[in-house]
């Protein structure tokens, strides 16, 4: 196994028109969540990955499986059913280009029942690389915060590195203090955090870019980038830093889910070996493909279409 990610996903519901959801009367099912989006990238390109997660013993639940292992490829072995809580669920409302807005629906979800005892720790043992967010485990429940702070302790244990994408969903949190608070733990125990610009301010208000990647050096993760959106992404370790260019999007379809199609090719770039540098150039590409499609994990690329997207830009640049 490559990569093991723990996480809640869920049935996505999307109005067929645009404008607001009071107005609409047909909607699309999809599935989403930020960690089996991961999974799904990591999978089309080339990867072994597995989902460490509960649904409800329900139709959407068995869907979404269904959608996870069949059409994602992921591996679903460590998902657990729960007859006494349903699964999540959540609804994407698109104004407009540059305003989309999402619903949950998800207080009391299965997968906010998970507990460290639905762990196994030879599942994450086995993997090279653990994947988490800020999403699910630490704020649905206090027993998800237990139980990724228990898959962490697992990962360090066996030599399994720790990728931590923040994420952040003020909606999900009773505070802003607990949402810092929480998640600046979760970071110190990560060897590589993904923060966006406007996360790295959440955590330490307005400071210098470079002093974000300072603080969150000295808070224990030995490799931070920060991504700022279109204009591209930093990184910086205790020995090097730099910038690398984001690529040109002239149409933004739905912007959910490019964070994930970025830690996907981050992690895939390190699971290969390749630079810092080169790692995030793929991550930039597959975030800016996946703004190009509607749906959370329609626009993952595999890594023939990745080449083909990169090469066009390069002979666009040079017309």
């Amino acid at each position: 196994m490559d990569v093991v990610t723990i996480g809640e996903s869920m049935a996505l519901f999307t109005p067929s028109t645009s404008g607001k959801m009071r107005y609409a009367s047909t909607f699309s099912r999809k599935f989403g969540g930020a960690e089996t989006n991961v999974a799904i990238g990591l999978h089309r390109l080339g990867f072994q990955t597995g989902w460490i997660s509960k649904v409800g013993k329900d139709e959407l639940g068995e869907a979404l499986v269904n959608f996870i292992r069949g059409e994602g490829g992921v591996d679903v072995s460590q998902v657990k059913w729960d007859s006494k809580a349903s699964t999540g669920l959540y609804l994407k409302e698109l104004r407009s280009d540059q305003d989309v807005r999402v619903y949950y629906y998800r207080s009391g979800s299965a997968a906010s029942r998970l507990t460290p005892e639905d762990i196994d720790e030879s599942y994450i043992a086995q993997a090279k690389y653990l994947h988490i967010t800020g999403i699910t485990p630490p704020a649905l429940s206090q027993t998800c915060y237990e139980t990724v702070l228990h898959a962490i302790k697992i990962a360090k244990k066996h030599g399994v590195k720790v990728v931590f994408d923040p994420n952040i969903r003020e909606k999900l949190w009773t505070s802003k203090q607990k949402a810092r608070d929480v998640l600046l733990e979760i970071a110190s125990r990560a060897d590589i955090v993904l923060p966006g610009i406007s996360e790295a301010k959440f955590f330490f208000g307005e400071k210098p870019l470079d002093e974000y990647a300072n603080l969150f050096l000295e808070n224990g993760s030995s490799v931070v980038i920060i991504k700022e959106g279109s204009k591209g992404s930093h990184f910086y370790t205790e020995t090097e830093n730099g910038f690398v260019p984001s690529f040109k999007v002239e149409h933004v379809v739905d912007p959910i889910g490019a964070g994930d199609g970025f830690a996907a090719g981050v992690i895939a770039g390190l699971l290969e070996e390749l630079s810092l540098e080169k790692a995030i150039a793929r991550a930039n590409a597959i975030g800016a493909m996946v703004t190009m499609i509607n749906g959370d994990v329609e626009g993952l690329p595999d890594q023939e279409e990745i080449d083909r997207f990169i090469q066009e830009e390069k002979e666009d640049v040079s017309r």
